[in-house]
């Protein structure tokens, strides 16, 4: 990353944080909903590891589109 977009990720770096963590609580009311007395431990160890999937599935499809073309 060359230093100009390092110093935009840095100004938007919190921002991005709390729009993962709403995303969490996103997921761990639905499973709160889906499963009763879900074991809260192993849900959030699936969301997050959900989440990861999800991050390595859009680089992925970044790298193959063309600058500036939308997913």
């Amino acid at each position: 990353m060359s230093q100009i977009e390092q110093i935009e990720m840095d100004h938007h770096r919190a921002q991005l944080l709390g729009d993962v963590r709403q995303l969490v609580e996103k997921y761990r009311t639905i499973f709160d909903w889906d499963i009763p007395d879900v074991d809260q431990k192993a849900a959030d160890h699936e969301i997050v590891e959900g989440l990861r999937a999800a991050l390595v599935d859009v680089a992925q499809e970044l790298t193959q589109l063309a600058p500036r073309q939308k997913l």
